[in-house]
């Protein structure tokens, strides 16, 4: 069970987040009404002030589509 608690203090975190960074959400909300589905590949890059970087990705499965039908779900109550 979800801690009411630390919910609303995430969705205060995540709002002022998206505040300061107005192109993510937009950019989350793009890729979710994009049909993600079976076989799309999730890159992740990260770069440092430094110019370090470290990157992944993954395939999605049939199995993972479960928790992003959840996520869109999860969005769409709030």
């Amino acid at each position: 069970m979800i801690n009411p608690a630390k919910f609303f203090r995430m969705k205060a975190l995540w709002d002022r987040f998206a505040v300061n960074h107005p192109k993510f959400p937009r950019f989350l909300q793009a890729a979710a009404q994009s049909s993600i589905g079976e076989g799309t590949v999730i890159e992740v890059k990260i770069t440092k002030p430094n110019g370090d970087t470290i990157a992944s990705n993954l395939k999605l499965s049939a199995e993972d589509m479960e928790l992003f039908q959840e996520l869109r779900n999860f969005s769409e109550t709030e």
